[in-house]
């Protein structure tokens, strides 16, 4: 049963230089098939100053990640819940 990543769910990156780290979806282009994750490959971004209020800079922010590198935080805990727990199992039945 596939089901669609969409905005607010909470995913897992599960390859690239941000592996591991989750956050909840802000954005989704299924265009380009793209997710933008919240605090999940941050990129730092020269924006030039637009008014006195703005006065523009380095700025930190997301940068999408293809859709291939996410998993539902959900289906993640639950695929390391299963692979932990055959090992404890193992070592328990040996001591």
């Amino acid at each position: 049963m596939k089901k669609r990543i969409k905005t607010g769910d909470e995913v897992v990156v599960i390859s690239g230089a941000s592996r591991g780290d989750r956050g909840k979806v802000l954005q989704t282009d299924p265009r380009t098939q793209r997710v933008l994750i919240e605090g999940v490959n941050k990129i730092k971004k020269h924006e030039k100053k637009k008014s006195e209020e703005d006065p523009g800079g380095i700025i930190d922010r997301e940068a999408p990640i293809h859709i291939s590198n996410v998993m539902f935080a959900e289906r993640y805990d639950a695929r390391l819940a299963k692979r932990r727990g055959s090992s404890e199992t193992e070592s328990s039945d040996e001591e």
